[in-house]
């Protein structure tokens, strides 16, 4: 499979697929695709079901294998960017993040080692692991930033800023500094920490901070 991300800030990602490739697919997301493409949707069992309850995906998956070589392209939900990763480094990554891949990623549940991590930090408690083989496609909120960790480093982000992180990465919760600080500074009163060794991807718009820019052009009604 070939592929490449176009369109941005409104991304698709055109697969070009030979003959028995498959691909597998979040529900909705595919946008358009050549005749020789056939669909089957499956559930991957209860276990799977049960996690991507847990992270807000969809219960159900939609596999795509081309008869013939074909083309494919899937299309984000949000403004922002498509990131592609190859998963022979597990990665973990925001719920809800999943729009596409090759049929041998492994897709699980990944929970913050400590709770409050992801409680107070704005990532979320829960999120997904990626790992097998082959490339994942993943929706990211604004445009993506890369950073390579070195053992010993570590980055604040602002609430909902990661987007993903190879798995050797750790996360843990600070809180702000100041009373002042956590009250006036617009920034809250946690930030998330994230330690190396490995890489980080980074988000400029959370569809959090895009809902708070758009809600007071949205009509409240009469």
């Amino acid at each position: 499979m070939q592929y490449e991300v176009k369109c941005k800030p409104f991304p698709v990602v055109v697969c070009n697929m030979a003959n028995g490739d498959k691909i597998k697919c979040q529900r909705g997301a595919m946008a358009w695709m050549t005749p020789n493409m056939s669909m089957e949707t499956k559930t991957g069992g209860l276990g799977k079901m049960f996690s991507k309850a847990l992270t807000g995906e969809s219960l159900f998956e939609n596999v795509y294998e081309a008869k013939g070589d074909g083309m494919i392209a899937f299309t984000s939900g949000v403004p922002g960017d498509i990131l592609a990763v190859n998963v022979s480094t597990p990665i973990v990554a925001q719920k809800r993040s999943f729009l596409a891949g090759d049929v041998t990623v492994e897709m699980e549940t990944f929970f913050a080692k400590k709770f409050g991590a992801g409680l107070l930090g704005g990532e979320g408690f829960v999120m997904q692991k990626f790992s097998g083989s082959g490339t994942v496609f993943l929706e990211i909120d604004g445009n993506v930033m890369e950073y390579t960790l070195q053992q010993g480093q570590s980055m604040i982000v602002d609430t909902g800023t990661l987007a993903a992180m190879e798995a050797t990465c750790s996360m843990d919760v600070v809180s702000v500094e100041g009373l002042g600080n956590k009250l006036a500074g617009g920034e809250g009163w946690f930030n998330t920490k994230v330690s190396g060794p490995g890489k980080v991807w980074l988000q400029t718009m959370p569809v959090s901070s895009l809902a708070e820019a758009v809600r007071p052009y949205i009509p409240t009604g009469r």
